[in-house]
């Protein structure tokens, strides 16, 4: 397994807090970044995002079921989100697909090129995922309130 360059790390934790905060009205606290098996414990909303190109990978996206309501109901304007329905998968996945875009941009701008796959929404309990060609690097994002988003990234260099 090869190491994650650090400087492709950047990129997603920006456009995650970014993203967090302009479209959700969401501050986050970076945590300290530390290697982790791609294991999910509890009631978990996982997005799994693949990466192509001059870097390949996945980039996977995850938070407790009740993390990942709040998140779904400041994306729909305050419209209470009690379950992960339909609606709000789709609102999670959507914010997904952007932190994922803009994080793809500001790789371009230093010189490399990636695209992304449509992502994948995985729900459930204790959720494990095979992670084979890089170690995975987890990027906790903390809330106001505690609770945490991650960002897990395993990818490597052409």
């Amino acid at each position: 397994m090869s190491m994650v360059n650090v400087e492709y790390i950047n990129p997603f934790i920006g456009a995650a807090q970014k993203l967090l905060k302009d479209v959700c009205q969401l501050e986050t606290k970076l945590q300290k970044p530390y290697l982790k098996e791609a294991v999910y414990e509890g009631d978990v909303l996982v997005i799994i995002i693949g990466i192509t190109g001059d870097i390949k990978g996945q980039v996977i996206l995850s938070f407790n079921v009740s993390t990942a309501c709040m998140i779904a109901s400041k994306m729909m304007m305050g419209m209470s989100v009690d379950d992960l329905n339909d609606m709000a998968r789709s609102a999670i996945s959507e914010l997904s697909n952007m932190i994922l875009g803009n994080a793809a941009t500001l790789l371009s701008q230093k010189g490399l090129v990636i695209d992304i796959t449509p992502p994948s929404v995985c729900l459930g309990k204790d959720i494990n995922i095979s992670v084979s060609n890089s170690k995975n690097i987890c990027v906790p994002l903390k809330f106001d309130d505690d609770s945490i988003f991650e960002i897990n990234i395993s990818i490597v260099e052409k």
